[in-house]
């Protein structure tokens, strides 16, 4: 099944076979974001969330140089400390890593400073070779304040994290999947295909299992295992009581493909 969300001025979104493209379409400045584009991603976050027609959402900037280069300087140089108070976009990226289904980031070129950041929100990224990585906020005598700091050191330790936000260094693919950035690299033609690949083989699973999965990994990496273990253990036992559970063990049994309801 295709269909078209309402589009607005910045975003581009289109639902197909349960998989929810998210492109940030304004390639004329390198798909900068603005504080219209968070308001639309935010916007579109909130529409999608409930929506049972979508399994997982996958983001991508429009043309092939750019993901997202960073946040809009137009608008940048007029911010103020309540602005960073705010942070509007912080708490768009906090949303898209506490979205309840799997989300997918297809960087198809530089995806510095917020794009970077946007990327690293993502439970999944996959790069195209000619990816650039960077936060160069420093540069402009700022730090990455929308999570950056924060996950970056996350995703590929204190060490790197430092020596990539204080020098400002841009990363190509190869060297962001070694340091496990991203967690893996295509050819810049066959991005969108590997990541609808991989977003359709998790739209076959239980979509109950694939929901609670995320959610047990997130938690658990913000507490001790032993709690880690405890909320695996929890959500397995709803798992167990789920009809998604009856029906893909009856499938496998019966060697048929599962029909889990919703889908």
């Amino acid at each position: 099944m295709t269909s078209t969300l309402p589009q607005t001025s910045t975003l581009d979104v289109a639902i197909s076979d349960g998989i929810c493209v998210v492109t940030v379409d304004r390639p004329e400045v390198r798909n900068a974001l603005s504080a219209d584009v968070i308001a639309d991603l935010t916007a579109v976050l909130d529409r999608v969330g409930d929506d049972d027609e979508v399994s997982v959402l996958v983001f991508t900037g429009a043309g092939d140089k750019a993901f997202i280069a960073g946040a809009d300087i137009t608008q940048l140089q007029h911010y103020t400390p309540s602005t960073a108070l705010d942070s509007a976009m912080q708490r768009a990226f906090d949303a898209i890593e506490a979205f309840p289904k799997p989300t997918i980031a297809a960087i198809n070129g530089f995806a510095l400073g917020g794009g970077c950041e946007l990327a690293m929100a993502c439970d999944i990224r996959i790069a195209s070779e000619r990816a650039k990585l960077g936060l160069p906020e420093a540069n402009l005598a700022v730090l990455p304040g929308a999570g950056g700091t924060q996950r970056l050191a996350r995703l590929v330790g204190t060490g790197r994290a430092i020596e990539m936000i204080l020098t400002g260094r841009f990363i190509d693919a190869e060297e962001a999947l070694g340091i496990g950035l991203v967690t893996s690299v295509t050819a810049p033609d066959e991005l969108m295909a590997a990541a609808y690949e991989t977003a359709a083989a998790i739209a076959a699973k239980g979509p109950l299992a694939v929901r609670l999965a995320k959610l047990v990994v997130r938690s658990g990496m913000d507490a001790d295992q032993r709690t880690g273990l405890v909320i695996e253990r929890l959500a397995q036992a709803v798992l167990y009581g789920s009809e998604d559970k009856a029906e893909g063990t009856a499938a496998f049994l019966g060697k048929r493909t599962a029909e889990f309801a919703g889908r």
